[in-house]
């Protein structure tokens, strides 16, 4: 693998043909969201077991705190494309 393809297109973020970059965008998922999606995607390919362990705990980090946003009524969601009816339903 070049150097580029580890910086622009690593292989632990595509599979299947599919990059989880190209999945977040799509759906629009914002930076928790996506982040999230990105290490769930990755986990097992990453590296060794404690990096599969490592990065399902960080995905459950940026849930927890998309969650958070969206309950408080302080703050928006990182997620630009929720809007209030889909909140309510």
């Amino acid at each position: 693998m070049s150097s580029e393809e580890k910086v622009n297109h690593p292989a632990h973020y595509k599979r299947g043909g599919i990059e989880a970059i190209d999945v977040i965008e799509a759906w629009d998922l914002g930076f928790n969201l996506g982040n999230a999606v990105k290490y769930i995607a990755r986990a097992r390919y990453k590296g060794s077991r404690q990096d599969w362990i490592d990065d399902l705990k960080k995905a459950a980090w940026y849930c927890s705190r998309e969650a958070q946003l969206l309950e408080s009524p302080m703050k928006t969601s990182a997620t630009t494309s929720y809007n209030d009816t889909r909140l309510d339903s």
